[in-house]
């Protein structure tokens, strides 16, 4: 039976989970915001890699990405996605699903400004998802673009942005004893939520 729970709201738990993954020794977790993307491909079949969350707020969770490779291409034909963060040593995962937006170009612009220079000549470089033709094709575009920006900053490729996931659901997955685990799925409604306890 699904009830209000104004006590805390989804986004609110996955913070405080959130920044008890990020305690962790890196050795044990090495990304803590690492999490699984799961897109609708083009013909219509899932699709699904690891990705990073970049940010998270009460609007959602956003990452980057060339919006003309593989996951841009199908975020941008059906925007709509699955996300999910597997913390294994808190034995717990998070997942969430919604409709994506892309985010806006200052909030590009302003994450891209804090990328390593070598990341940022590398979003130029990178034809993303296209086959390499030649052994030397990508070295060469990343030379090509290191002598473009010689001595000046690196502006965000106009290809390359951020996709912001608005869920509409987002459980939570706490392992116990026996298999018998704990599920606590919230769904939107309006501006506020209705959370309810699953089965395993």
């Amino acid at each position: 039976m699904a009830t209000p729970y104004p006590v805390q709201n989804p986004l609110s738990r996955f913070n405080r989970l959130y920044a008890q993954a990020e305690k962790l020794d890196r050795a044990v977790l090495p990304d803590p915001n690492a999490m699984s993307l799961a897109t609708v491909g083009m013909s219509g079949n899932p699709s699904v890699r690891i990705v990073l969350m970049k940010e998270v707020d009460e609007r959602g969770f956003v990452f980057y990405t060339n919006l003309d490779g593989r996951k841009g291409r199908e975020l941008r034909t059906h925007p709509v996605a699955a996300i999910n963060f597997h913390w294994a040593p808190l034995e717990v995962q998070v997942l969430a699903e919604g409709q994506v937006e892309v985010v806006s170009d200052e909030e590009a612009d302003e994450y891209f400004a804090t990328r390593p220079r070598e990341s940022q000549i590398g979003a130029w470089a990178s034809i993303q998802s296209q086959a390499i033709e030649h052994a030397n094709d990508l070295a060469d575009r990343v030379a090509e673009f290191e002598a473009k920006f010689e001595g000046k900053p690196v502006p965000r490729p106009p290809f390359w942005s951020g996709f912001r996931l608005r869920p509409e659901r987002i459980e939570f997955w706490k392992a116990r004893p026996g298999r018998l685990h704990e599920r606590h799925l919230y769904t939107r409604s309006g501006e506020s939520w209705t959370m309810e306890t699953l089965y395993p």
